[in-house]
């Protein structure tokens, strides 16, 4: 057995995000994310053979989608997004870090396509605060 506090310690604020695996287990993979004002880099797009369930749990975030709609996390905001759900991170709190969990496991869709792509972490694309390049 494992416990554990999701909200203390939190790593200092740094340019790039920080992501640390809780989890993984028979396919499942659960991972907590430390944005301080990070976003995804110009148009760079999640497109992960994975489903992903996400829950902030403290700052604030937006998630674009391909298709123009936006999502606006608060604490206790949570996004089921499907394999293969084209989408980004907009922008993060500045000042006060953002906390989410993700939770990832194999898409049944994903698994039976021979095409799918590389699988990417939230944290594995996202620019640095301050816009710049990862």
């Amino acid at each position: 057995m494992q416990t554990g506090d999701l909200l203390q310690p939190l790593p200092p604020a740094g340019p790039d995000e920080a992501l640390d695996t809780l989890l993984a287990r028979g396919g499942v993979r659960i991972e907590r994310i430390v944005s301080f004002g990070q976003s995804s880099p110009d148009g760079f797009w999640y497109d992960q053979a994975e489903d992903e369930f996400v829950v902030l749990l403290s700052g604030s975030a937006i998630l674009r989608f391909d298709d123009g709609r936006e999502v606006a996390l608060v604490p206790g905001v949570w996004v089921d997004l499907p394999a293969h759900c084209r989408h980004r991170v907009e922008a993060t709190a500045d000042g006060v870090p953002t906390v989410w969990l993700a939770v990832f496991w194999p898409s049944q869709t994903a698994a039976a396509a021979s095409d799918a792509g590389p699988e990417r972490s939230l944290a594995s694309s996202i620019r640095p605060a301050g816009g710049g390049a990862a």
